[in-house]
């Protein structure tokens, strides 16, 4: 009987977005790492430095580094490392989004100007940057993934997701040009539309637990689903799989999306 050989074994990756063990984030690096690749993960500031490199202590030989995705000089010297030690990519994760809390808990229309662009710059244009400088390394490997995290506030309104929503739309739609942009180099781009996960990220949107019950609710499945199972999806992807797949937002949410009411 042959033995299985790992899905991204002999590839190399970037995940960006880790800040603790419930980020889904980190549930797609540690499936990458248990399926063979290495990974290269980023914390966002000091006070996530500590968490991340506990979690990545448990998989082999990773590289960790800062990675504040609003500041182009520290975008760069990241891939230049990346460059250095990898010299080519297989795959990038972008996991990072934000919004300041008062837009998010107030009116939509009273979205701060501020806050708007600090919504979209970091859950946003930061793809764009981060797309731009992976090109390069993706081509030297014969292309690659990009995928992104989306959610489903990017189509409809939920309770205090606001500006998030705005964000997270506009994600979307990046996912599409850059899939048309980098297609000829053999480029996948994409984005998983993931059901509501209990994560830090989610912990700053009021009321989540409500969304949760109505997932349950509601869902063809009765049920939200786990960081796990969207790392399974993000593994289809990542690796062999996903080669005709590009320019997507897949949803894994347990069919709540298909539901009108």
């Amino acid at each position: 009987m042959a033995l299985k050989v790992p899905v991204l074994s002999t590839r190399a990756g970037l995940v960006v977005g880790v800040a603790n063990q419930r980020s889904i984030a980190w549930a797609i690096a540690r499936a990458a790492a248990l399926e063979g690749a290495a990974l290269a993960i980023t914390y966002q500031n000091e006070r996530l430095e500590d968490n991340v490199r506990k979690l990545a202590a448990s998989i082999a030989d990773p590289f960790i580094a800062p990675c504040d995705v609003t500041d182009d000089a520290q975008l760069d010297k990241l891939f230049e490392a990346l460059e250095a030690r990898y010299q080519g990519l297989d795959f990038v994760v972008h996991a990072a989004a934000f919004a300041e809390r008062p837009d998010l808990e107030g009116r939509f229309s009273d979205t701060t100007r501020a806050g708007f662009q600090k919504a979209m710059d970091v859950s946003t244009y930061s793809l764009i940057a981060l797309a731009r400088r992976a090109a390069p390394l993706l081509e030297r490997t014969g292309g690659g993934t990009i995928l992104t995290l989306s959610y489903l506030g990017a189509e409809r309104v939920f309770p205090n997701y606001n500006v998030m929503g705005v964000a997270k739309a506009a994600l979307e739609a990046t996912v599409r040009y850059l899939a048309a942009d980098l297609g000829p180099q053999n480029i996948r781009v994409n984005a998983i539309s993931a059901g509501p996960v209990k994560t830090l990220a989610a912990s700053g949107i009021p009321g989540f637990s409500t969304i949760l019950d109505t997932y349950r609710e509601r869902a063809p499945l009765r049920r939200t689903v786990t960081s796990a199972e969207i790392a399974d999806v993000a593994l289809m992807l990542l690796g062999p799989a996903g080669r005709p797949i590009s320019g997507e937002v897949i949803m894994v949410d347990g069919g709540f999306h298909a539901m009108g009411i």
